[in-house]
């Protein structure tokens, strides 16, 4: 029945793909210099078609691709799936030594921050190690390629950014440093957290006469170089007077930041380290399992609709990420049994044959996963183009109408609730906060956005006049979408529709 309604709706769409904009939000386009085939937006409210322009057209989306990943990954892993890493050994313990190698195996695990890194070596030290001789086998292998971001090229120009992070499936502190940055007349002083090993921060930035308040028109992409044992983070660019900010980057590489971070906690905790740490390569890794290991230490994240709810309230792009490919890998818990699906192969191409999941990526396994859902709730998924789930993309594609087939099979979703509660609330939260607080969707339209360069996108719940739920999709893809006009007509199709009786 739901395939044979949405199947009715998708061919009702096509009939009327090209209707017109509500008028106030034509008019607001055509002010904007948008022109209305540059606009692709959905209104339903139940199967009742309010609004379609370009509706069958697919669009660039930006973060509202979010959307897909969070819901396919609530309705796939379950609620109850959970991030896990583990602290184990092939080796032995014995008067407080540990002979033989420590690994440290990655499993998803969002919440891997640095204190909770130090819980889980407060419970060797708890378990009366005090010394390890061996070394540090660091295990990212549950994705493949284990390390995408290795010679990914830059988004852009800010790849240090936190929203420019690419995840592995053994992100230790997200990988990132915090920089407090403090200036007076004449000089500046520079500190960095969490503490790493033989890791320092030297500012040769210079100071300008400059507002505080835009500070980074200054900043340039920080370095690190090896001297000797020893790294520094360089820091590059102008740094106003009498001025003082934090910033977040992501810089050192991932195997310099987990050996530098293990040796300071585990030296900090009063134990002593002798060995070098490793990257796991996929025959290790297999070896590794197929050994009979003791499980030291772990550490597990939080419940999957909590992770969502951050993905979607503060638009995560690496919380997205790792939703999206963990879809890939089908991981579940094991203390709380595997999510019952079907084994998802053979898996079926989307050109036809079948694929198994050795000789794909874990990114190619999470897409096909993601069209299969699609498929199996009527959703035709022709045209749609996935890259890393997030949004954060220049290919990523698909059709308001698809995103509109979305919305509708959430709402009938058992974890409809959980998806509901993930989205930003207009005029209260996440990038919702500062729209619409004049309008009546005020506190009642549930939507994610979404913003690149030329592009600017809405996705989400908002009621009518008598307080019929409305789905509300538009995506704007045009030169002159930044600036707010793509967010103007956004928020003015909201608006439009929370008016209606």
């Amino acid at each position: 029945m739901r395939r044979l309604l949405l199947a009715t709706l998708f061919a009702a769409l096509g009939a009327s793909a090209h209707a017109a904009l509500p008028e106030p939000v034509a008019r607001l386009a055509a002010e904007k210099g948008i022109p209305e085939n540059a606009i692709g937006a959905l209104v339903l409210r139940g199967d009742q078609v309010l609004v379609s322009n370009e509706s069958s057209r697919t669009f660039t989306p930006a973060s509202i691709m979010k959307l897909f990943t969070t819901m396919v990954g609530l309705d796939m892993l379950g609620p109850q799936f959970r991030g896990r890493t583990e602290l184990r050994t092939t080796g032995t313990v014995a008067a407080g030594v540990l002979r033989g190698d420590l690994v440290l195996r990655g499993g998803a695990d969002g919440d891997l921050t640095a204190d909770a890194f130090t819980h889980m070596l407060e419970k060797l030290r708890t378990k009366g190690i005090h010394r390890i001789e061996g070394n540090l086998v660091l295990d990212r292998q549950l994705w493949q390629p284990a390390r995408a971001d290795a010679g990914a090229p830059p988004f852009d120009e800010s790849p240090e950014a936190y929203y420019n992070l690419i995840p592995d499936a053994l992100l230790l502190n997200m990988n990132l440093q915090t920089l407090d940055i403090t200036s007076d007349a004449k000089s500046i002083k520079a500190s960095v957290l969490p503490e790493l090993a033989g890791v320092r921060v030297r500012s040769d930035m210079q100071l300008v006469n400059a507002d505080c308040g835009r500070w980074e028109e200054g900043w340039k992409i920080p370095e690190y170089v090896r001297e000797g044992t020893n790294l520094t983070l360089v820091l590059k660019g102008t740094f106003p007077r009498n001025c003082s900010k934090t910033n977040v980057v992501n810089v050192l590489d991932r195997t310099d930041y987990a050996d530098r971070l293990f040796r300071a906690t585990w030296e900090r905790l009063g134990g002593r380290f002798v060995g070098a740490t490793l990257e796991a390569s996929a025959e290790q890794a297999r070896a590794f399992n197929g050994a009979p290991s003791t499980l030291l230490a772990e550490h597990v994240s939080r419940f999957l609709p909590e992770i969502v709810r951050d993905t979607n309230k503060q638009s995560d792009n690496g919380l997205a990420r790792s939703i999206f490919l963990s879809l890939g890998s089908l991981q579940s818990d094991p203390d709380l049994g595997s999510h019952p699906l079907e084994e998802p192969v053979p898996m079926a191409l989307p050109g036809g044959g079948e694929a198994g999941p050795a000789a794909m990526s874990t990114n190619a396994r999470a897409e096909l996963v993601m069209r299969n859902w699609l498929r199996g709730h009527g959703i035709d998924d022709t045209g749609m183009v996935f890259d890393n789930g997030s949004g954060l993309s220049r290919v990523e594609r698909f059709s308001p109408a698809q995103m509109g087939g979305l919305l509708k099979a959430a709402q009938e979703s058992l974890w409809a609730p959980e998806f509901l509660a993930s989205l930003p609330i207009a005029a209260i939260d996440g990038n919702m906060k500062r729209r619409l607080k004049n309008s009546p969707a005020a506190m009642r339209a549930r939507a994610k956005t979404g913003t690149l360069k030329n592009v600017a996108a809405v996705a989400g719940y908002v009621p009518d006049a008598n307080g019929q739920q409305c789905i509300v999709v538009v995506m704007v893809n045009h030169e002159r979408a930044g600036g707010g006009n793509g967010r103007a007509i956004a928020d003015g199709v909201i608006d439009w529709v929370s008016r209606q009786p």
